[in-house]
């Protein structure tokens, strides 16, 4: 690991360099490994980068005492708010998010081990960058760091855990199961930066491989995640998040979605369906959502939108049996969506 100046920020003014010299990006967003600045907050992530040479930051900016940014507030107007540093253990156990936003909690008692989601906060889980294994080697100069190709998508490749759509350019999977739930819930991120601040849809905020390899969102240099708002669910909204892996204790997800539906009536009148873990980002099943659309929520329609979810996929020489597992938790979490 290599050494580096170390900064506690008192304010997200002075950490993002509106009230001091200009912090010089906000989490290794195409910075120079020897010159780049970053955030750290419960710092689990950074803290692997470094250890495995990704990542060598000159400056780390400890924001892990910022006000205000580790609460859960309702808005009867907007939604709910989640601070930035709320950690995914007060998403997992906060009674409002488990009556309003089930996927959410869901999603956040199925991450990682308890030790972890009591350090980890929410925006380090949608900044972590990607556990493909050989983005992660110092051996390997992937597309991701420069280099001219995705080993993961070459002949004889370790690629069982890699993505099975979107994955042309770029094979790897995107880490944040948290992300998988907040994108079903339409999730809007508040970013502040010296230029103030903005607001983005989550499912927008994520960079496609084909738009840019080398990096996974579009935050701003000196820009950080301060804020993430739930939109508040209509009448008869129900949802729900799987996890699949292979071991349930800890492991990083094999494939899990997160599905919002509204009913009235006996049938469905929206659906969102987000698949984690199938992609370089989380990724909308559209098709499936269609599928569901004006129609009741039963087995058949289930199964039906399963299968339309994983149509078009381009699995690699070791991951095709991602695409059944995928049809089988899109249906069983459509269903109990519909009941919860």
């Amino acid at each position: 690991m290599n050494a580096f100046q170390w900064t506690d920020a008192t304010s997200v003014k002075q950490a993002t360099g509106q009230q001091t010299t200009p912090v010089a990006d906000a989490m290794l967003v195409n910075a120079k490994p020897e010159s780049a600045t970053i955030f750290k907050a419960g710092g689990v992530d950074v803290l692997d980068l470094m250890k495995e040479h990704v990542l060598a930051p000159g400056r780390i900016v400890g924001i892990g005492n910022l006000p205000k940014l580790n609460a859960i507030r309702a808005d009867g107007k907007e939604g709910t708010h989640l601070g930035a540093l709320v950690t995914i253990a007060q998403l997992e156990h906060d009674g409002g998010l488990q009556k309003s936003y089930r996927a959410l909690t869901e999603a956040a008692s199925h991450a990682a081990t308890p030790q972890v989601r009591n350090a980890a906060t929410l925006g380090g889980n949608i900044m972590q960058r990607p556990h493909c294994w050989y983005f992660r080697n110092e051996n390997f100069k992937c597309l991701k760091k420069g280099g001219t190709v995705c080993f993961a998508n070459q002949a004889g490749a370790e690629n069982k855990y890699h993505a099975i759509m979107g994955n042309q350019t770029c094979s790897a999977v995107h880490g944040s199961s948290i992300s998988t739930a907040l994108v079903a819930f339409g999730a809007q991120l508040e970013l502040t930066g010296p230029q103030g601040v903005r607001r983005v849809p989550l499912e927008q905020f994520f960079v496609t491989p084909e738009k840019d390899v080398q990096r996974e969102n579009s935050i701003q240099p000196n820009e950080l995640i301060t804020d993430v708002l739930l939109p508040a669910p209509a009448a008869g909204t129900g949802s729900w998040y799987i996890k699949f892996g292979e071991r349930e204790s800890y492991d990083w997800a094999l494939a899990d979605v997160a599905v919002v539906l509204e009913q009235r009536d006996g049938r469905c009148t929206k659906a969102s369906i987000v698949l984690g873990a199938a992609a370089p980002v989380p990724l909308r099943a559209t098709a499936a959502e269609a599928a569901l659309l004006g129609k009741p929520i039963t087995e058949e329609t289930a199964r039906a939108a399963g299968q339309a979810a994983t149509a078009g996929a381009t699995p690699l020489e070791q991951n095709a049996y991602k695409v059944p597992i995928f049809a089988a938790i899109v249906k069983r979490a459509i269903l109990k969506a519909r009941e919860a």
